[in-house]
């Protein structure tokens, strides 16, 4: 069995072809090009209805990150043949996902977050465990990490949004940009609300870094 199975394939258009060419670089923008302000609501569900409205069963969003499915999470072999070394389940605990340290065995790595689907549920507790997850894994060589829920287009794409945004200094619109260079997301409203609330934390948290940097620079005549 392929260990990629597509359910659709559709050409991309004009537009994803704009996306992709702001987020080609792995590398986030710098810090000065960086909004002070996330975008609204109807922005970031323009970027999100852009491009193409179809994906595969799993799709690699990030070296040696893949976000998909059930269908995907159930298939052990076609697993083990990408090479999957870790897994996070999105949608831990739901009848439509087996996930457990049990099912996987020995060889993988297991971390469920057991979240739903709707728009009010608070996944945003979940952000920095689950990146650190994420970062942990894939910081050992040869090591891949598949993440999912039962479509793996809201749940388990906000988790990795939220990698991209915690570990990766990305802003949530790039982040966004970026993972749909390769896959089809859409988080629902509320979880899309906690990632707009991760990135102007995040962005203060790092603007005041800055500005703290600079003050111990004037002071010390050295730069840090």
């Amino acid at each position: 069995m392929s260990a990629l199975v597509t359910t659709e394939h559709t050409n991309r258009s004009g537009e994803m072809d704009r996306e992709k060419a702001l987020s080609s670089s792995d590398s986030p923008p710098d810090k000065a090009d960086r909004l002070s302000e996330t975008p609204s609501m109807e922005t970031l569900e323009e970027v999100l209805h852009g491009g193409q409205l179809s994906c595969n069963h799993v799709d690699e969003v990030w070296p040696n990150l893949f976000l998909g499915d059930m269908y995907m999470s159930h298939d052990r072999y076609s697993l083990w043949a990408l090479g999957i070394t870790h897994v996070l389940n999105a949608a831990h605990g739901k009848m439509c996902c087996k996930g457990t340290d049990d099912f996987y065995g020995t060889t993988v790595s297991y971390y469920g977050v057991p979240a739903n689907d709707l728009p009010t549920f608070d996944l945003s507790p979940f952000f920095y465990p689950a990146a650190q997850f994420i970062h942990q894994a894939l910081s050992k060589p040869s090591a891949k990490v598949f993440v999912h829920c039962a479509v793996g287009v809201s749940r388990s794409a906000a988790l990795v949004l939220a990698y991209l945004m915690i570990h990766h200094n990305y802003t949530l619109l790039n982040a966004i940009l970026r993972v749909k260079e390769n896959r089809w997301i859409f988080p629902n409203r509320g979880f899309l609300r906690q990632l707009q609330s991760l990135d102007g934390r995040l962005w203060r948290e790092r603007t005041d870094q800055s500005h703290d940097e600079c003050l111990r620079t004037n002071e010390t005549g050295i730069s840090l």
